[in-house]
């Protein structure tokens, strides 16, 4: 079975995930950006400092190495860990969103510069095995939708911190 992605069209979801992500989290208060509903989750802080050191340290470079030294290890990634070592909870919001905005532009520009790119061309992963460089394009941008969705579930959690005890099956069921 042959891969069959529309890179094109992946590569224009990055790129736009670049106004998307500011649009939704430039409101949010200093205060609330470092909420965390409980002490297994991320703040909305930390989920933007996590999508700008994923783009370079993780997608960008995984999926470049992948479409043009295949049997090249990656280099190690620890979001888990860059969460407390990179003291994500100390960075300032608008800062790191500027910052994730500057490297996607950068991943874009650099995806949109590749020369008849081979999407099918793969890295062995000693955990998901064989994986394409298509299917990391199309990974980086799942990674996208779900971290907009934990977002969005934070900001109604907002809501419910502010509101407790308040009813909010007016406003749709999540």
């Amino acid at each position: 079975m042959s891969l069959r992605i529309d890179a094109d069209r992946l590569i224009v979801r990055l790129d736009r995930c670049a106004d998307a992500l500011p649009s939704i989290v430039s409101c949010i208060a200093h205060e609330d950006a470092r909420w965390r509903p409980d002490e297994d989750s991320w703040s909305l802080l930390e989920i933007v400092c996590h999508l700008a050191d994923e783009e370079v340290d993780d997608f960008r470079t995984r999926t470049i190495l992948t479409l043009h030294q295949p049997d090249a290890d990656w280099p190690p990634i620890d979001p888990q860990g860059w969460a407390t070592q990179r003291e994500y909870q100390s960075q300032s919001l608008p800062e790191q969103i500027e910052r994730f905005v500057h490297l996607r532009r950068e991943s874009v520009a650099i995806l949109n510069d590749l020369d008849d790119p081979d999407w099918s061309r793969t890295h062995s992963h000693p955990s998901f095995g064989a994986m394409s460089a298509g299917q990391m394009l199309a990974s980086w941008c799942a990674h996208d939708a779900l971290h907009l969705r934990q977002i969005s579930r934070r900001m109604y959690q907002l809501v419910e911190r502010d509101a407790p005890g308040v009813d909010l099956m007016y406003a749709g069921s999540w």
